[in-house]
């Protein structure tokens, strides 16, 4: 990471010799630490042995802090405000106990401290480097986001890491989900995941494009993951910030990741029903961003055949089949034509769910086949033609 000049590499070149970094610090972190040394707090009873609220804790200044040392508090400092401020839309138990009042406060610490440090008149324009690209971060006009995209760098690796910890080991064959929450618990790659997370959603257009190379590979280890918590942080819903960074994202960007990036969508697909909504709807977003010119991809077809597959195991999962019918037109409108090749498997899912006892899944089903995509190509006139291919034969 380059800031400001080229001949240094880290916040630590900025702060040893300012004291008003320091002094910073601890004055925005002090009020903050207090708070959540009196929030009351009691470890799920499946992490008895350990403590979020001490690990959050030993992330924030010590009094006794020395000036060589500030550069690494200030990312600390980060990292608790970042898991803080999660806490205010998390559902996990690992968070569930943070008030909305200290997440509010962790956010107004974080920006303030981010004001003074942009304030200093002794800091250089900042550029950062990612891979072979300099990102130049003048033009970010609020002070928290420089600072998170500067941080991110360092950030975004440390986390990954701290992710990858307890994930099941695909060379040892007997590694398993119990081993690796006996190697590391879980609770802090879920703790990991809530703060990669919220450094990420904070990231704007165009920038958020340009931080691919250092946003996809996390992204993809926390899809990796066995817990099904730390899958859904990076599979979120249509509405979520996350996936609307996604949409803003262009396939020139994601480069030579694309196919890793639809694998890991395709071996996410027979998730828990927890997340299989989010899993499918991310999959649709991403295969169409990345094959939208080529309705031949052989991408296309692994998605839909993996969804397909799942479906037919459980057809009558009534939860599985609304997600995958409210998410799949997208999908179909990338296929066009090529479509009417899956119709041999699509037809009798199509046929029980229009028997189904529930109104949704019959809408969707007549929105699907007579208003939406499917419908669209029956005066087409390439239709013959297609039909007269092995695929459908």
């Amino acid at each position: 990471m380059k800031l400001g000049h080229d001949a240094n590499d880290d916040l630590s070149y900025y702060v040893k010799a300012r004291s008003p970094q320091h002094t910073n610090a601890q004055r925005l972190s002090g009020p903050l630490k207090e708070s959540l040394f009196r929030t009351p707090y009691t470890p799920p009873e499946a992490s008895a042995n350990i403590s979020i609220k001490s690990q959050l804790l030993s992330l924030l200044p010590d009094p006794t802090i020395t000036e060589p040392d500030i550069g690494t508090k200030i990312k600390d400092f980060a990292l608790c405000c970042a898991a803080l401020a999660s806490a205010s839309n998390s559902s996990s138990q690992h968070l569930s106990w943070v008030p909305s009042s200290l997440s509010f406060s962790a956010i107004s610490a974080f920006k303030n401290f981010a004001e003074a440090y942009y304030g200093d008149a002794m800091h250089p324009k900042c550029l950062m480097k990612v891979g072979e690209l300099e990102l130049a971060l003048s033009g970010v006009v609020e002070s928290d986001k420089k600072l998170i995209m500067e941080l991110m760098p360092e950030v975004l690796p440390l986390l990954r890491g701290n992710i990858k910890e307890s994930a099941i080991d695909a060379s040892d064959e007997n590694d398993g989900v119990s081993a690796a929450s006996a190697r590391v618990p879980v609770a802090f790659a879920i703790l990991a995941a809530y703060q990669l997370r919220w450094f990420v959603i904070q990231v704007d257009v165009p920038y958020i494009g340009k931080l691919c190379p250092l946003v996809i590979p996390c992204a993809l280890t926390a899809l990796d993951h066995w817990s099904p918590e730390v899958k859904f942080l990076f599979s979120g819903p249509r509405h979520d910030k996350l996936h609307i960074s996604c949409k803003n994202v262009t396939a020139a960007q994601i480069g030579g990741y694309a196919d890793v990036i639809l694998d890991a969508c395709c071996q996410n697909i027979a998730s828990d029903d927890e997340i299989w909504q989010y899993v499918v709807e991310m999959s649709v977003l991403l295969v169409t961003l990345t094959q939208q010119s080529n309705p031949r991809s052989s991408w296309y077809e692994k998605l839909l055949n993996e969804m397909l597959n799942h479906l037919e195991r459980q057809p009558r999962n009534k939860e599985r089949r609304i997600a995958w019918l409210s998410h799949c037109e997208p999908l179909f409108n990338g296929l066009g034509l090529v479509l009417l090749a899956h119709f041999r498997r699509l037809f009798p899912l199509f046929f029980k769910w229009m028997h189904a006892d529930d109104d949704e899944t019959v809408l969707l089903v007549k929105k699907t086949t007579f208003d939406g995509t499917w419908f669209k190509y029956k005066d087409d006139p390439n239709l013959t033609a297609l039909a007269t291919l092995d695929v459908l034969m």
